[in-house]
């Protein structure tokens, strides 16, 4: 009974071990560094199927599909994203730690190194944060849709928002930076002008500054579930 308590424990560390020190499965890109410059997207995620498929994204996002194959003797790793553009450069020389793996190469004359994390779930961009149904909380500045604190955002999955206010209605189109936590709104009409904002994440609210302004102009949004009456 003793030896096959025994067998199955060493059994399931050989798993685990095998697991931990394998590409596949999930991974989150924790940074990219070019030289001595970083340049690490935001949330960007890969995962490596048993069946040599990959597919990898940003956030909620997939948008990258291929396969992958890594040269044991060498560990040098490379991929292919079919709905993508052909990668041109050598193969990422990898090394795996446990939870964490590390990509070498040279690119465009640089040292290239990717760090990446093993985890269970995607991770959220800085536009997967600002979705949803958000009521003006409070305001400083004049302009840009909104006035006496009083309206509503609604940023929509398809890139899409509208705005509800005491100056009208408004639509359009918004952008969120793959880098860093701002988002671009651009709006419809000839006489709006599109308006750039850095974005504050706080727990169900977020804060809003105007960066092509020579003023200061702030919102604050607290999250709600329904349009209000």
């Amino acid at each position: 009974m003793k030896n096959s308590i025994l067998l199955l424990l060493l059994s399931l560390l050989f798993v685990n071990c095998k697991t931990e020190n394998t590409i596949e499965g999930l991974w989150i890109v924790e940074s990219v560094k070019s030289g001595e410059h970083e340049v690490t997207p935001n949330a960007r995620w890969m995962k490596f199927n048993n069946d040599f498929t990959q597919t990898s994204g940003n956030g909620w996002f997939q948008h990258s599909v291929g396969t992958w194959n890594l040269n044991k003797d060498t560990n040098e790793l490379s991929m292919i994203n079919t709905n993508g553009i052909k990668d041109t450069n050598e193969p990422f020389v990898i090394t795996i730690d446990g939870e964490k793996m590390t990509w070498n190469r040279t690119e465009d004359g640089q040292p290239l190194t990717v760090s990446l994390k093993r985890t269970d779930k995607l991770p959220t961009t800085y536009g997967d944060q600002v979705l949803g149904l958000w009521k003006l909380n409070n305001s400083t500045g004049k302009g840009n849709f909104f006035e006496n604190n009083n309206g509503v955002l609604f940023l929509k999955w398809d890139r899409r928002f509208s705005i509800r206010s005491s100056l009208g209605r408004f639509s359009g189109v918004y952008n969120v930076h793959g880098h860093k936590s701002e988002i671009e709104l651009i709006p419809y009409g000839k006489d709006l002008k599109r308006s750039f904002w850095k974005v504050d994440f706080k727990e169900n609210q977020i804060d809003l500054t105007l960066l092509n302004s020579d003023s200061t102009v702030t919102r604050s949004f607290v999250r709600i579930h329904e349009f209000p009456n």
